[in-house]
């Protein structure tokens, strides 16, 4: 591939135009309208019509069409467009006819002129359509340059009703043109990866979307005239931090669009054959990045889809970076190869939503060279967009749901009337509802709850102190606890009774009538962790049993509430004991003990079923510690059933947590067992560690908890970041065989990692090894160990309640090994098992 100078942007352009001659995108509905002019006006090869020649469209009582003779902006592209306006008096509004529902584009034009008494830099007016506030309180500023706004709705109506609604005095609003165009439905996928908290948005094919930036990465301004859905994208220049670490490449070959993937009407060619580049810098520990920063609005959520394609590389996989949005890591040693299934020059794109979090008003996208060894730092960026989603100023926010045939002026009025009555309602019920428990006895009850697609029902009977036991196939089942209740239990969510917050909402600490403690997790409405989360849970633990696994007690889901009430465990999390907190720390055997615990639990979700259950959310924060310091796996919101038999994986959106998350999970979005197994990796770090996975306080090179310390691994120096509480008492050959572990947990592919009880299996040697002085050197790899868990494979209840006893294994072992060693390894792992 030939990698050429910008001066190729000419070139490229008239090759562009060429193809969009034969292959362009045709929409159902384009309305160009040229407001307040008396004849058409042609801008490029798009003609623009005279809103007076289709003034039955237009409802403006006391409209006036304005015109002006300056040429202040003859600069423009546009600029005809911005001669003429229609000016309103008096609420007004534009008419579409809609043939195809769908997303549309919804382009308005605004130039403030003075036109005879009428001062349009005065005019201060709300843009709407019968479902979204597209500007609210509207106010041009008179500085002589037009004002363009784009917006990316999804119409499900016959007809497009666009009113303007002048307010203030003098009323007047105005408008100079407008467009509304259809686009491909396929244009806004329905899901984004969510940039914090780590997770995914849904929904976001519905959303109504303002764009704020659209940016060519390395390439010259692109003209609406050369976008096959007549989009502007202007050059990155003005947005690098630091143009240094950056350089532009462009590309005169082919672009080759994956089938079902990208498209031109994705982004056209132009993006695709340009970009930019991280700098050379004859290095292989360049640790820069190279960085754009956008003004945005602090208190708006965004989307953000940024584009990709390899022109720089000259041969498959030898571009591996990795992506930031605000310094948080979104993609780790990101392979376009694997993403445009193993071709070069074939675009690629990834979606975001970054939710209102950094008050400094502004937004850093960045690409920094991976940490792969082997692997030269290098990164591209072809194109950027960033649509604002929610603003706090009013645009773009729904106003009636889908389908009201109310017109905007009705709608207005009635949302004030509807939040009184709302206000008034909310009150009452209240009222009632605490007149209503004031006399019910407090107590504990077992209502009708789908599980499994089984409902439950009461059928046991009452304990002395009020709850409800049940009895046959239902048995396992969980309670279902009044609201009054738990309300009781933690002193009415208490603040102070707070022990945790996570993505679902707060957990409290409870204490029932009978003294039982208990930890309530309680949901919080405005959580992307929802009913699916709180479902899944309530159905994984109420069929699972096991010794290293947190009980779920019941659940409560009155008054659109979803609490979760578990077993109450004393010491808290993992977590909470390595850092950041004022609990002392734990010996390297009592860390090892729990990480074994944790893997035993890990090991029964993977393999006591039919299907595998895996987790997705493994990390210190859910591994929870009762008064013996006996872990158990909590936190099975996110949880998955495996593949089945026939199968090597489950596709699925990605979901887990920032810093733990499987990078083959990640790029695939295909889900399997290895995927906990690279999370409990991440977990054995800190346990070793005892630092947060992402900590961007540290310098670049320590920030990922992973990459950093498997550079040490590597270099047989993992000794060197031990945490120093216990640093000189892990044992040599202890710490060996952990590392060793932990490198295959991380293994960059999923079909190279170990097995959870071959995980497990190692983890009982690591601990044997500390604990007593056994001459098995020749047992130097995890594949060794691995041959005594195949050995073993009759005793698959290893992940049951109880476990094998000490004596039975043994039995068993004695005669299968024909090495003296072996049968003494093995004999230690049982007995630490027995422990």
């Amino acid at each position: 591939m030939g990698i050429g100078k910008l001066g190729l942007g000419f070139c490229i352009f008239v090759i562009i135009s060429v193809l969009r001659a034969f292959g362009a995108f045709t929409p159902e509905d384009n309305y160009l309208i040229d407001c307040g002019s008396l004849e058409n006006t042609t801008i490029g090869t798009r003609t623009f019509v005279a809103d007076a020649s289709v003034s039955s469209t237009i409802t403006a009582p006391g409209s006036i069409l304005a015109n002006t003779s300056s040429n202040s902006v003859s600069s423009f592209d546009s600029s005809a467009l911005y001669q003429t306006a229609r000016i309103f008096t008096g609420s007004s509004s534009y008419s579409f006819s809609i043939q195809k529902h769908g997303r549309h584009f919804i382009r308005l034009y605004f130039f403030p002129f003075v036109f005879q008494s009428y001062n349009l830099s005065a005019a201060n007016f709300t843009v709407s359509t019968d479902d979204v506030v597209l500007l609210h309180n509207f106010r041009p500023q008179g500085n002589s340059s037009p004002v363009f706004r784009e917006y990316s709705v999804n119409i499900n109506r016959d007809k497009l009703i666009l009113s303007f609604a002048p307010s203030g005095s003098p009323a007047l609003a105005f408008i100079n043109a407008i467009e509304v165009v259809s686009v491909p439905d396929y244009l806004i996928n329905d899901t984004a990866q969510t940039v914090n908290p780590f997770g995914e948005y849904q929904g976001l094919s519905e959303q109504a979307l303002e764009t704020v930036y659209r940016i060519n990465m390395g390439g010259p301004n692109v003209s609406s005239e050369n976008d096959t859905l007549w989009r502007t994208w202007v050059n990155d220049q003005s947005f690098q931090l630091n143009k240094n670490l950056a350089k532009a490449v462009s590309y005169s070959g082919k672009i080759n669009y994956p089938q079902g993937g990208a498209t031109q009407e994705t982004a056209p060619n132009i993006v695709y054959s340009t970009a930019t580049e991280l700098a050379e810098t004859n290095t292989s520990n360049a640790l820069f990045n190279m960085t754009w920063q956008f003004n945005v609005d602090a208190n708006s959520d965004y989307f953000i889809r940024l584009h990709f394609c390899d022109i720089v590389s000259k041969a498959l996989g030898n571009l591996y970076f990795d992506v930031y949005i605000n310094g948080r890591s979104v993609a780790s040693n990101l392979d376009l190869s694997e993403l445009a299934s193993q071709t070069l020059a074939a675009p690629v794109f990834m979606d975001f939503v970054l939710a209102a979090s950094d008050a400094s008003g502004k937004l850093r996208i960045s690409i920094g060279p991976s940490a792969l060894p082997n692997v030269l730092p290098d990164g591209i960026l072809n194109g950027l967009e960033i649509m604002k989603m929610n603003i706090s100023n009013g645009s773009v926010i729904v106003v009636a749901p889908p389908g009201s045939k109310k017109n905007f002026g009705v709608i207005l009025g009635s949302v004030l009337g509807a939040v009184a009555v709302a206000i008034v309602a909310f009150v009452l019920l209240v009222v009632l509802r605490r007149r209503k428990m004031a006399r019910k006895p407090h107590s504990k009850t077992w209502m009708p709850f789908s599980v499994n697609g089984l409902t439950s029902h009461s059928t046991g009977s009452k304990t002395s102190n009020g709850t409800a036991t049940t009895s046959g196939q239902n048995a396992s089942l969980s309670y279902r606890f009044s609201l009054a209740v738990l309300q009781e239990a933690t002193n009415n969510f208490d603040e102070n009774w707070v022990i945790g917050v996570g993505g679902f909402g707060k957990v409290y600490k409870g204490v029932l009538k009978d003294e039982t403690k208990v930890a309530v997790k309680r949901g919080n409405p405005k959580s992307q962790q929802g009913l699916n989360e709180f479902q899944t849970e309530i159905e994984l633990l109420s069929r699972l049993r096991h010794r290293h696994l947190v009980s779920l007690i019941g659940y409560c889901d009155e008054w659109n509430e979803m609490i979760l009430v578990y077993e109450y465990m004393e010491k808290g999390t993992l977590k909470s004991h390595l850092y950041g907190s004022d609990l002392s720390g734990l010996s390297w055997k009592q860390r090892l003990e729990i990480c074994i615990g944790a893997a035993r639990g890990l090991h029964y979700l993977h393999t006591g079923f039919a299907k595998a259950i895996i987790h997705r959310d493994v990390k210190s924060a859910n591994i929870l510690l009762d008064e013996n310091l006996m872990a158990k796996v909590a936190d099975f919101g996110l949880s998955k059933t495996g593949p089945d038999l026939d199968q090597t994986h489950v596709s699925t959106a990605v979901k887990g947590s920032f810093g733990y998350l499987d990078p083959e999970y990640f790029r695939r979005q295909q889900l399997t067992e290895k995927s906990d197994v690279y999370s409990f990796g991440v977990v054995l770090l800190e346990v070793l560690c005892a630092r947060p996975v992402i900590d961007p306080t540290l310098p670049r090179e320590m920030v990922n908890l992973a990459e950093w310390a498997m550079k040490w691994q590597k270099r047989g120096e993992l000794k060197q970041i031990v945490d120093p509480r216990i640093a000189g008492t892990v044992r040599s050959d202890s710490l060996r065989k952990f590392g060793e572990t932990v490198e295959k947990c991380l293994a960059d592919y999923g079909v190279e990692r170990p097995a959870m009880g071959d995980v497990l299996w190692n983890l009982e040697y690591v601990l044997h090894l500390q604990e007593a002085d056994l001459a098995v050197s020749e047992v130097n790899s995890i594949n060794s160990i691995n041959r005594i868990a195949e050995l073993s494979s009759r005793f698959q209840n290893i992940g049951n309640l109880e476990g094998p006893t000490v004596e039975e294994v043994n039995t068993s072992s004695s005669n299968n090994l024909s090495d003296d060693s072996m049968n003494r390894v093995f004999s230690q792992l049982i007995k630490a098992e027995g422990r």
